[in-house]
């Protein structure tokens, strides 16, 4: 099972604050035991939106809207793309993750689609074009 593993976004975090040192070495070694246990497929952390855009889609229309974005809380400034077992798996290494912000902190797990959730609607075409965009990616 796949999940991805969002660090939601603080205040601090949107305003560019860097962590302390003593916590980048935290995370790094959270990150070391995540890719020694075979479950870390890749992770980042990310610019404040500021640095960021939108692009809201109506129909056709194309809106692209420059950050900052005003909700804090439903920003994310970081992330994890996980392999493991269930869903109980993920929220065990979430508890063991260093509080990934100075202050007070949210990170939410959510498991990716695969393409098996698919098999009821896909078609012969769709699924012919997803198998070569897989194969693309193997390829890279």
């Amino acid at each position: 099972m796949r999940v991805m593993v969002f660090v939601k976004a603080t205040d601090d975090s949107e305003a560019g604050v860097m962590p302390p040192s003593e916590l980048l070495e935290e995370m790094g070694r959270f990150n070391e035991a995540l890719a020694d246990a075979g479950i870390l497929v890749s992770g980042d952390g990310l610019k404040p939106t500021s640095k960021g855009k939108r692009v809201r889609f109506d129909g056709t229309s194309r809106i692209v809207m420059d950050g900052p974005f005003a909700e804090t809380n439903e920003v994310v400034a970081g992330y994890w793309l996980w392999e493991v077992k269930d869903m109980d798996e993920a929220v065990a290494w979430v508890k063991r993750c260093p509080n990934p912000m100075p202050g007070p902190s949210e990170i939410e797990i959510r498991p990716l689609y695969e393409m098996s959730d698919f098999d009821e609607i896909m078609t012969p075409e769709a699924a012919d074009v997803h198998g070569r965009v897989a194969a693309k990616l193997v390829g890279d």
